[in-house]
């Protein structure tokens, strides 16, 4: 099914005020990387009903587009906090991520490929970007020798970031990372990390027990086996993290396509949709 989506993309932008990292946007990439080529049953379901919620997603654009009703670009506001809270808002998270270093990458062997990994949590970066959200990028190993950097293709979306390098598996008991995390002021953090039993697991359970709200982005995320994976998962439910998926969750944040962020958010989810369709098609 066709992503064409009938609307002008270009959006306002929007100054960002993150934690550790320069905020420039930048601009989508001109090539797509090159996807795995072994896809699981669940995986290819998956993608199949991503492309038939581009069609709805599309829809919803050319409704909101203002030029229907009447309504300018300018009268847009900012998308409030829902009454019961349920959801969350752009304006109450934090986005955390942890470990996307090549060496995790490669030893990636559940459900979502190493390639849309990457791809949905560059997705994230651009839309906690645009939206103004903190974001904490942390590695581990690389002051010991022991692993490299962040991924390349991850750490362009944040040129200039403090990157808190640690040796502790858990990120919650890093002095410098902690801190950064309480420095934002947010008490609802977005979680990714590699790999989701360890690196993701451990201080989602610290952070909960010290009373914050966490979301986990199940496709953004990957273990060493699927059953590794698979457990991680439902541990972290059970602990009270809420899962929740990259697309679902860059509309949770602004839920109405009439908000200043949707504004923003427009650019970001077409192109992020046109990588799912490269995907798709050379699969």
């Amino acid at each position: 099914m066709s992503t064409h989506l009938p609307f002008n993309t270009v959006g306002p932008s929007m100054p960002s005020k993150h934690v550790g990292i320069n905020a420039a946007q930048d601009a989508p990439p001109t090539g797509a990387e090159a996807p795995s080529l072994t896809m699981s049953r669940r995986t290819v379901l998956a993608a199949a009903a991503g492309m038939a919620g581009a069609a709805m997603v599309g829809s919803a654009f050319a409704q909101s587009s203002g030029a229907a009703s009447g309504t300018g670009k300018a009268s847009y506001r900012s998308q409030p906090r829902s009454p019961q809270g349920g959801v969350w808002n752009h304006d109450e998270v934090a986005l955390v991520l942890i470990d996307y270093q090549v060496e995790m990458f490669k030893q990636i062997r559940s459900e979502t490929p190493a390639e849309l990994i990457d791809l949905n949590t560059r997705f994230l970066i651009r839309i906690a970007k645009a939206f103004d959200i903190p974001v904490i990028l942390s590695t581990v190993g690389v002051e010991m020798g022991v692993n490299g950097p962040t991924r390349a293709s991850i750490a362009k979306e944040l040129p200039g970031a403090h990157i808190i390098d640690r040796s502790s598996m858990n990120a919650w008991e890093d002095e410098p990372f902690h801190a950064a995390v309480a420095a934002t002021g947010k008490k609802r953090l977005i979680f990714g990390a590699l790999y989701t039993e360890i690196c993701l697991a451990f201080p989602v359970v610290d952070a909960i027990k010290e009373g914050y709200e966490v979301m986990i982005v199940a496709d953004a995320v990957g273990g060493q086996s699927q059953i590794a994976h698979a457990t991680a998962l439902d541990r972290l439910a059970h602990a009270g993290a809420i899962p929740n998926t990259a697309l679902a969750l860059s509309t949770e944040l602004f839920r109405d396509w009439k908000s200043a962020q949707a504004e923003r958010a427009r650019p970001i989810i077409i192109w992020y949709l046109g990588e799912l369709k490269k995907r798709g098609s050379q699969g």
